[in-house]
């Protein structure tokens, strides 16, 4: 990797996404990197945060010494409830979900593919215990379905695949994937590069990737 690409932080990179959501979108963010978005919505726009184990108007991540472990989002983590938010059934919240109700949902992933196949669940190692959560019915059910990650792996392999090894969470669902390093769009013909860091390029990208960008 070229030593000189500034590596978007995890805050930078959440704030990229947020950029991208529309006022008014009703929004699912996954466990992991993509709960940081919710503290970096732009100021004045509306967006509607769910949480799939039942809240509508979920806020950011509550504050050190403010935080009720009554209230909290699907990776468990203390947040804040927003003036009309509300709590529900988990089923209702996963009738939100199945019923095309979520404008957007943000997942981390382990693959993507060119094409917007999602492997996020499983790295189908030995003894490994699944973990679907929601993640299925977000993707499947969502308008939209955002990755947000690593670029590559602790070992250097890109996430960005040509075809996903891993087992599937979703087929063709994935519109967007966030990086560290770029930001993609995945269309049924392969990835369109949307924007890069500085030190990086789309020729390298692609070597990194092994994978080629559309022009």
């Amino acid at each position: 990797m070229n030593t000189h690409a500034q590596r978007r932080t995890k805050d930078q990179l959440a704030t990229r996404v947020a950029q991208d959501i529309f006022d008014g979108a009703v929004v699912n963010l996954g466990i992991g990197q993509p709960t940081l978005v919710a503290n970096h919505l732009p100021a004045g726009r509306e967006v509607i945060l769910h949480s799939e184990n039942g809240i509508l108007g979920m806020g950011t991540a509550a504050a050190a010494g403010e935080e009720d472990y009554d209230l909290i989002n699907a990776g468990k983590q203390p947040v804040t409830l927003l003036r009309g938010g509300a709590f529900f059934h988990h089923a209702d919240s996963f009738a939100m979900m199945r019923g095309g109700h979520i404008d957007i949902c943000v997942l981390g992933a382990f693959q993507v593919s060119a094409t917007g196949d999602l492997a996020n669940w499983s790295t189908g190692e030995s003894g490994a215990i699944p973990a679907v959560g929601g993640a299925m019915d977000l993707a499947t059910g969502a308008k939209q379905t955002w990755v947000m990650m690593d670029l590559l792996t602790k070992n250097g392999e890109s996430k960005l695949v040509k075809r996903c090894t891993y087992p599937l969470t979703g087929i063709g669902c994935v519109k967007r994937v966030y990086t560290d390093l770029a930001t993609f769009e995945c269309t049924p013909q392969g990835l369109r590069l949307v924007d890069v860091v500085e030190g990086l390029d789309g020729t390298l990208l692609e070597h990194m990737i092994g994978t080629p960008l559309l022009r």
